[in-house]
Parts: C-alpha cells; structure tokens; sequence
C-alpha cells in the first residue's frame, strides 16, 4: 500500500475557507485570531493529523511543566527527565503553572509560540482544549501523574499508590500495632484516596475496626502534617502508629511527637510515602514507601519520544511498583 501523502497548510486552508496566513497565526499561538476562527482550523488539523516539520534551526527539547519547583519531589522528576533527553539528543527547559491538578490557561499559548518537541507535564489532567490545541500543532505530550487518575486517552506514568498504602499499614500491623491512625493528602485528589484505601484494606483485612477520627485529610505539606498529628495524639485513647501520606506529612507527625514529649519510635511509629531524601536525612531515618520518581521520569520521557515517532503507541498508562523501605520510625508497640 502505498504510504499516504503528508497533508500541506493549502490543503487545511482549501478545507476550512481560511487564508494560509491566519492558518499560520494559529499554528504560532498568535492572538489576534477569533476563538471560532482558532477552534475550526485546529479541529481541521487534528482531524486531517497535520504534524508540524520540525526546524533544523531549532534546538530540539522537551519542556517540562509543573505547578512549583520547590521540593526533592520536583528535582527527582527533573533529573530523570533531563537524563533520558541528554541521551536522545534533547535539552529540557521549565515552566510553572496551575495547581497540582493542571496547568493554568495561560500556559497553552505561551507553548505554542515556544514550539517544543514535546511536553512532559507533572498533572494529573491537562484540560480539553489545552488536549486538543497540543494535537493539533503535532506537539505529542505525557503527564507523570502523581494523582493516579489521568483522563481517558491521555498518555501518562503513575505508581501503585493502593499497592503503597497497602505495605505501610501492613508493615505496622505485622510489628503489633491496632490503633493506626492515616494522615492522606486532600481528599479531592486521586492519589489520597488510593492510599487511604490501602490503609482501610490492611486493616479490614485484619479484622480491626477504623475509628473515624483515626482518619485526616492533609495538604502534603509539613505544617499539615504536624496539626493533624497533634489532634491524634490529643485523643483520650491515641494511636499508637501513624502512616502519612508522604514524607513532608511524616516528617511534621515526629516533630508533633516530639513536642510533646512522645518519643519516635519508641512511643509512636511513623511511615511516611515517597522516599525523598529528607526521608534519609530525618531523625530517626523514616521508615517510607518508595515512589520510583526517577524512573517514572524516564518511562515518561521514552513514552513521549515514542509518541515523536508512533502518535498512537499501544501502551498509554504506565504503572510502576512501590516498595517499603524499613528504617527506624517503627518498631513494635510499647506494652
């Protein structure tokens, strides 16, 4: 059969009654074009599945974007980001916008006008449009979702968050633990309830019952963390371990623990999530579970470079393992 012909901008002008010129302001995210105008040439380019040639003046690269740079969590990512380029060839440039959701709507036309190769995304979504103005101009796109919930169709690399709640609350059980207490992330994202619900069924499986107040919604942050283990260990009858949704949370659980008193792990144990290093680095080292961000990094960045060369790969969703790593935040109850 023979190979089908590239279709030209003549060709999406012919098909939409819109001259070359304003075709070409489209594909450069200029702003002087009406939105109905915008809308009917890029749902022409993407059902026609234009793709933009490449510039051999351009620096080929891919740009990275997330909602804050701060944090080990964030350097991970970049790092194995800019390795799995460095080796095909392609440099990496940032950009911040949006909340941890997705990107602000501000973010899709400065990209446009940027052109780069590709885009890795640190979201759990990328809005409907943001989708189809990044298809239309040919510029293929991953998020390294951290929420665990990424949109039909959209190519994106997650972890076993249900799987990592799961082994941290077994951890605790298997060291004699019953009043457990979790310390999730915000109750609207993905990632805070799958491991909440790897905690629920550790426990349920254990034939022990879940004191509602033994469950607090957090923010992924220190401070959060510190305020919601405070109101635990104030109860009549407090825990005895806790498992924070991530390191930030487990690191403010010990500093709640010391301030009054309460020595980690000898009277409260603490399992954080993620592995960063401050997990390491704390005193006592805290017990966690791995999230492989590095190689979340990498797989997205071989799945976007595939996209370059296959826009419709077979593999969409990828899902890495998380591994416990046992340090000295736990030990077995005091009697």
């Amino acid at each position: 059969m023979a190979r089908s012909q590239r279709v030209t901008l003549k060709e999406i002008a012919a098909q939409t009654g819109v001259s070359l010129t304003t075709i070409s302001k489209v594909l450069n995210g200029a702003a002087d074009v009406s939105s109905a105008t915008r809308a009917l040439v890029e749902d022409q380019l993407r059902r026609s599945g234009y793709r933009r040639r490449k510039s051999k003046e351009r620096r080929e690269y891919i740009e990275v974007v997330l909602h804050e740079l701060d944090g080990d969590w964030a350097l991970a990512v970049i790092e194995g980001v800019r390795e799995s380029a460095a080796e095909a060839g392609l440099a990496i440039s940032l950009s911040v916008s949006g909340d941890r959701r997705a990107p602000g709507p501000e973010w899709i036309d400065a990209v446009v006008r940027r052109g780069p190769t590709g885009i890795i995304l640190l979201f759990a979504d990328v809005p409907p449009q943001g989708r189809a103005t990044l298809k239309a101009r040919g510029i293929p796109f991953v998020t390294i979702d951290p929420a665990g919930d990424p949109a039909p169709g959209i190519p994106s690399v997650g972890s076993a968050n249900w799987s990592g709640g799961l082994a941290a609350t077994r951890h605790l059980l298997e060291l004699g633990h019953r009043r457990i207490a979790a310390i999730t992330g915000p109750e609207d994202v993905m990632c805070s309830l799958a491991r909440l619900d790897g905690y629920r069924a550790a426990m349920t499986s254990a034939g022990l019952a879940i004191e509602p107040e033994w469950i607090r919604y957090g923010d992924f942050r220190r401070e959060g963390g510190e305020r919601h283990a405070s109101e635990l260990l104030r109860l009549a009858d407090p825990p005895t371990a806790i498992f924070a949704g991530n390191d930030l949370q487990a690191l403010g659980v010990v500093y709640a623990a010391q301030a009054r008193g309460i020595a980690v792990p000898s009277g409260l144990s603490v399992v954080g999530y993620d592995d960063l290093a401050i997990a390491e680095l704390a005193r006592p080292r805290l017990t966690t579970v791995h999230q492989p961000l590095r190689e979340m990094a990498e797989q997205a960045t071989k799945l976007l470079l595939q996209l370059l060369d296959e826009p419709r790969p077979d593999v969409t969703r990828v899902e890495l393992a998380t591994t416990l790593v046992v340090r000295d935040s736990t030990a077995a109850p005091a009697r």
